[in-house]
This record gives structure tokens, sequence and C-alpha cells, in this order.
């Protein structure tokens, strides 16, 4: 029996091991190319597709066709997940076809006297002004540009600038600065041509595998064709002048190379974009000194906090029974009267009074559980790898999944906590769990992106989409919270360990930093400090629109932030006992709360300074 159990165990482990070799993530296998017409098991033509542009210096990104490029007479829009709606990309084929060498691909011409000429060619200089940015993709890796920044440092960026400025004191803007013929004041200079470079894997015949793409650079340049029907891709610069004072020619034209190289493997094809990123080297090092500072931190308050209850229970088991003889008789106090003179001990029967708007408390509280879960498991998936850069999308995806099927634990919470404040309104609190939070996120997000969409923004959510999300929210998440709240009152309430009072303490006056607002404010400092050096990198990604890739290091940081947030929570909490103040409910949710008011600020700031708003 043994011995044929040991067999099955084999067996099947032979078998896992053997379909983890052909497992791939959606979206993630490798793709083979070939010369073959008719090959089934790779793919001839080389699609480079085209996604939206964006810039840092504006917050509004466009959709390829709203700018005047040359455009794929076959367009085909590739099928896009939830998440990459949600983030705005608007990935479409191209006229770029990797196969040549300078090819032209279109000429577009700007008539003075026709007005929706102007609009376009208008809309064009205020792209190249704000330093838009293309975002291609081949193979499903972006096409990056390389260049050289100080000490000798490769940079290569997931995007390059459709043009640049030199204004009018003649001093070049941006991409201006790479070449000295940039230097026409009042000008604008048009990348209209690219020289693409494709590195791939020759693979292995023997094998039967055939090439993969391992890299794509290219390099934008600005060229004033001679010859528009057949051009050399070599000349001076194609520059427009500010003032569209005469008839214009823009010819856009392309040259692809293919290079062999067999050291890069498909599977760490990614490695020369995120390894080249600036300030990577600086980002790691603030990591982890930042992981070291909040480990001394919270080691320091747990051991505060570990000495201070010791010293104070210490302090009131010091009443020996020969102090307790020197008290009269007449005095008719007892001996546990007499332990309980100052401190937390004289609230014990008032800690556990319901707090006022009860309710609103444990709607927050549910709904926090469900967004705290929902983050857990994002971030551990994102660790494991599921939802890595490579996956467009993935992780909103996850996220908003999640969030709908985390119901029930948001309505379990909300109602178990409520029937322990002793209220009666179920129905109420459970349509609040289930509309409150989320209801203020959508009419917010409806509401930017009601913007988005009458400024033409690729950002702005189709309406099929927002119908799809208003039926996860009414068909999943709130049927969802309804059964979780049902579990919930069926529960009995948190019994507390000491009886409450019947008439509430009198709080005595109290100092400065144990006032509410003081303390609730000091007490979000130290575990903002936790996240600050991620979270800025995190904002900078996300506005500086490049690939955030660090989640090992991010979901470490969550956790640590977890722990500083309960030990700076238990200490404050523990500081207003010892002051009388019995109100501590609000005070333990919103002490950790601050947290977000520091992070909108951070993200506020972000966007001023890059703005430059006055």
């Amino acid at each position: 029996m043994k011995s044929l159990n040991s067999r099955f165990i084999f067996c099947l482990s032979l078998t896992l091991v053997s379909s983890s070799f052909g497992f791939y993530l959606p979206g993630l296998a490798p793709v083979s190319f070939c010369e073959k017409e008719d090959a089934k098991e790779c793919q001839k033509e080389i699609q480079l597709f085209v996604n939206r542009l964006d810039s840092v210096e504006s917050v509004l990104p466009y959709e390829y066709d709203a700018f005047d490029f040359c455009k794929d007479l076959d367009e085909r829009r590739p099928s896009e997940n939830l998440g990459q709606v949600l983030f705005g990309e608007r990935i479409e084929t191209s006229p770029y076809k990797a196969d040549k060498a300078c090819v032209k691909v279109c000429t577009k011409t700007y008539d003075t006297g026709s007005k929706e000429d102007k609009l376009k060619l208008d809309f064009l200089k205020k792209g190249m002004e704000l330093n838009y940015q293309h975002h291609w993709i081949v193979d499903n890796m972006p096409v990056t540009w390389c260049y050289i920044i100080e000490d000798n440092q490769k940079v290569c960026n997931p995007g390059f600038p459709v043009g640049c400025l030199v204004n009018q004191e003649g001093k070049p803007k941006d991409a201006c600065v790479i070449n000295a013929e940039f230097n026409r004041k009042n000008t604008f200079y048009i990348f209209n041509h690219v020289d693409i470079t494709i590195v791939y894997h020759s693979g292995d015949e023997t094998n039967g595998m055939n090439a993969r793409l391992v890299a794509a650079t290219l390099e934008p340049r600005s060229i004033k064709h001679s010859d528009d029907v057949n051009p050399t891709c070599d000349g001076t610069p194609m520059d427009i002048p500010a003032e569209f004072s005469s008839n214009l020619k823009i010819t856009y034209s392309y040259s692809v190379t293919f290079k062999q190289n067999d050291d890069i493997r498909w599977a760490s094809r990614w490695d020369y974009i995120l390894v080249s990123m600036p300030h990577t080297n600086i980002q790691w090092f603030s990591i982890m000194n930042s992981l070291v500072i909040v480990l001394f931190l919270s080691g320091m308050v747990a051991m505060i906090m570990l000495r201070t209850l010791h010293k104070d229970i210490a302090r009131y088991n010091q009443l020996d029974q020969a102090d307790w003889v020197k008290i009269p008789p007449a005095a008719n106090v007892t001996y546990e009267e007499a332990q309980e003179e100052s401190g937390w001990k004289q609230v014990h029967g008032d800690v556990f009074r319901p707090p006022r708007m009860g309710m609103l408390l444990s709607v927050f509280l549910g709904q926090g559980t469900q967004v705290f879960i929902m983050t857990f498991i994002t971030l551990f998936l994102a660790c494991l790898g599921f939802l890595s850069p490579a996956n467009r999308g993935a992780l909103m995806t996850c996220a908003v999944v999640l969030w709908v099927l985390l119901g029930t634990p948001a309505g379990y919470v909300s109602s178990r906590l409520y029937k322990t404040f002793g209220g009666e309104n179920w129905k109420t609190n459970v349509l609040l769990t289930a509309f409150l939070c989320p209801g203020i996120v959508f009419v917010d997000f409806f509401f930017m992106n009601l913007i988005l969409w009458v400024e033409g923004s690729s950002a702005a959510v189709p309406f099929g989409t927002l119908v799809a999300i208003l039926a996860l929210w009414f068909g999943i998440s709130v049927p969802l919270t309804f059964v979780g709240a049902y579990f919930g009152f069926k529960k009995p309430g948190i019994e507390p360990p000491v009886r409450t009072n019947q008439i509430p303490r009198q709080i005595p006056q109290q100092s400065f930093f144990t006032k509410p607002l003081p303390g609730i404010i000091m007490g979000g400092i130290l575990p903002f400090g936790c996240i600050f050096i991620q979270l800025f990198f995190i904002l900078n990604s996300i506005w500086s629109h490049q690939m955030y890739y660090m989640f090992g290091f991010l979901f470490l940081v969550f956790i640590i932030l977890v722990i500083t947030c309960s030990e700076a929570t238990v200490l404050l909490c523990y500081f207003h006992l010892c002051a009388e103040d019995y109100h501590w409910w609000w005070r333990s949710f919103l002490t950790s709360g601050t947290i977000g008011f520091f992070a909108c600020f951070l993200f506020v700031n972000k966007i001023y300074s890059v703005l430059k708003v006055d």
C-alpha cells in the first residue's frame, strides 16, 4: 500500500512539473516568428501597435488618432481588459510594418486657407509644446528610445516625443537639446522619421524553436524630405514655424533593422528596460533605508508600549497589605477601590461605551476590511509575478474583481460591529455598507470621466464600461454584502469584558497633545513616514508613465505599514485612556486614516510641482 501511494505521488509530481513547463500567464506566452508562409506554429509578419499619447506636463492623454498622424488603412484594435480601459490605454494597429528600410508612410499637407488644417496643425504643435510621448508596442513589448545621460548612464524610455520646441529666446526645450541643428527661434521640430531596431533570438532549430523578439528600440529623427515619393531618409531637420503663414508638407517615414543576439533570453527581455530606469539605484537604496528605519521605529514603539504597561501594572500591584492597614476603617474604602486611584483603570466602566455615530463607524470599518483584503491579495499576487508590467491592465483588473467579490466580509464586519454597538436599524446599516463609500467613489469618478469625455481624452471610460462596472457593483458586490450582513446579524454581538456604567464618567480637562485633532495628526505621521519613499516613487511612476515593478518591496512596506499603524494606534489609545478620555473608537480609526490625507497632499503637491501652477 505504501509503495502504491509513493508511486502515485511520484507520478503526480512528474505530471505537475512537466505541465509547468508549458504553462504561461495569459498574454505572456512567447510568440515565435519565421519566414515560412504556411507555418502554423509561428508568425511571419511582425505587427507594430500604437497606444495612447501622454505627457508629464498634462493630465489629458489622447488616442493616436486624435493627432494628425499616418493611420493604418486596415485598422484593428486588439481586445482590451477592464484594467487597460480604466487606465486609458487605446491600442490599435499602425501603418509601420517591420519589413523594409527607408519607407514612406504618408504625407500630410496643411493649407493656410483651410480652417480644419489649421486646427490639426495647432493641436500637433500643442502636443510638441507639452512634450507628448508616443507609446509603441511590438510583441507585447514597448518600443523604447535609449539615450545616454549623465555619467554615461544608458536610459531606455518606453516612449518617444512627438517633437520639440525652441522658444522665442532660442532655448531648446525637452528633446530639442539632443541636436545642435535645432536652433531656430520660435520653431517646432517634429520627429517624422524613426529608425527601428529589432533584436531577436535565433532560436534552436534542433528543438523546433523559431526566432523570438527580445528587444525593440528606436531613434526618432526630424527630416525634411526633399523627395516625398522616394525619400532618402536623410536631410535637414523638419522645422514648423510657430506662425502658420505658408502651406506645409510633412512626410512620415521609417527604417527597420534586424539584429541577432542569442545572449538575451526571452524570459529576461524586459531587464534592459527595468535596469536602465532613472534613479533605480537611488530607489533601491531609499527603500532599504526606509525599511530599516521603519523596523527600528516599530521595535521602539513596541518596547515603549511593553515597558509602560509593565510599569503601570507593577505600580498598581505594589499596594501591599501593610499600606492597606494604614487606611482608617472609617474611610469605608475597599482594597480594589484603593487600587483604582488613577490612570486607565479609572475608565474601565466607560471604555466600551458605544461611540457616537456608531453606524457610520461600522460602515467605514466594513468597507475598510474589504479594501484591506483586496490590497493584500493583489500585492501578494503581484509578488508572485501574476501581475507583471508585461501583463497589461492585470493589476487594475485584479483589484476591481477582488473588490467586487469581497462584499461578504464588508457586510459581515459592518453588521457585527453595529450589533455590538447596540444598533437596531439593520436595513440602513446594510444599505450604507453597500452604497455609501462605493457611491461616493463612483460619483466622483463619473464627473471626472465626464470632464475627460468633453476634452476628448482617451482616459475617458466608454459608456459600455461604465455599465459593466455598475453591473458588477449591483449584480455581485451588493448581493454579497447582503449575504455577509445576514451572517453578521445572526451572530451575537461582541461582549465586552467589563460592564459599562449607566452614567457616563466626566472627562477631565485635556492637554493640547491629548486633544482629538492634534493626537490624530501626530499619530498618522509615523506610519506615513514608513511609506513616504515608496509612495513617492509609485506616484512618480504613474505620473511619469514609467513601469513600476518592485512589488516585493511594496508588499513588504505594506506589511510594515499595517504593523506600524497598529502599534501607533494602540500606543495613542493607551495615552488617551491614561488621560481618562474613553472616546477612543473614532480616534483609533482616524489615527491611521490620516495617512490617506497625507497621501492626497503628496499627490496634489506632485501635480502642482509638475504643472508649475502659480
